[in-house]
């Protein structure tokens, strides 16, 4: 199998006009993961119709909540809801909400020497692989589920284009986001060794306070303080509240800051992870 994190040797890497020779082997690695993602052409099939299937069943959980409150719950009304519902449902396949990349079995294997002994960053090339990732799976799995939704059922959007603009930015960075966390997880396999205990964990707390299941709005105010301490809004919740116009103005700028703020923490934790487990690699002889 090819390593995730192959790339040429910086003498014959050759740097296009518009990406950096030092950004330019993650670009590659980038443009791998839009690759490697669109082998599964039936998976991506397969997960559209998850997400469309799961996604008419929250309308009739969740419109039926927002009709028996008589039309409004928490700001909310059925046509919100409905934006709500089906982009949650359209970020599925592009925000990893189960913490499984291919890093923790590189570490388990022994792989990681390897990509130690590569000239370039191990945690930037594994992020930018996962977010290539992402962002094809918008492509066959995310814009259709909404796409459908919207055809369907319906659902209330902006009708200006900043929504939209900020909307994109939002949700690349909870892409990365979610590839850091994603990452800094797996690097406590240099210690842990098997990491499905933690993911199997990860995965439960991290769609809850996503807003995956409801929008976290919804919270008691002490579960929502306690969503607002972790980096998952900033992966699902934020976005959707920015594209789908019900964060406007500064509330859309103050969101995209908490949003970097997140980018730096979990970046930050990566590192120091991967330092540390560089370390144990090299005193245990890796």
């Amino acid at each position: 199998m090819t390593s995730h994190f192959h790339c040429r040797h910086p003498a014959t890497t050759v740097a296009s006009p518009i990406v950096p020779a030092t950004l330019a082997p993650y670009w590659r690695l980038f443009l791998a993961g839009i690759r490697q993602q669109s082998t599964y052409r039936l998976a991506m099939f397969g997960g559209l119709v998850a997400n469309t299937t799961f996604g008419f069943l929250k309308v009739a959980m969740l419109l039926a909540t927002v009709r028996a409150a008589g039309g409004e719950i928490q700001g909310y009304d059925i046509g919100e809801m409905s934006a709500y519902i089906w982009l949650s449902q359209g970020l599925l396949g592009s925000i990893n909400l189960n913490g499984r990349t291919a890093f923790a079995d590189r570490i388990k294997t022994g792989d990681i020497a390897i990509d130690f002994a590569r000239p370039m960053n191990v945690q930037w090339g594994q992020v930018a692989t996962e977010v290539g990732k992402s962002v094809y799976a918008l492509l066959p799995r995310g814009l259709p589920s909404v796409a459908i939704g919207a055809l369907v059922v319906g659902m209330t959007m902006p009708v200006t284009p900043l929504p939209y603009l900020l909307g994109v930015v939002s949700l690349l960075l909870g892409f990365v986001i979610s590839a850091t966390t994603a990452y800094a997880l797996n690097t406590t396999g240099f210690w842990l060794v098997e990491t499905r205990g933690v993911q199997v964990l990860y995965m439960v707390v991290s769609g809850f306070f996503a807003g995956l299941f409801v929008p976290i709005s919804f919270f008691p105010g002490w579960l929502l303080a306690i969503a607002q301490a972790t980096p998952f809004p900033s992966m699902m919740m934020f976005p959707i509240d920015i594209v789908s116009g019900r964060v406007t103005g500064s509330g859309a700028y103050a969101l995209l800051g908490v949003q970097l703020l997140w980018l730096l923490v979990t970046a930050v934790l990566g590192h120091v992870l991967t330092l540390a487990g560089r370390r144990k690699v090299e005193i245990q002889g890796g």
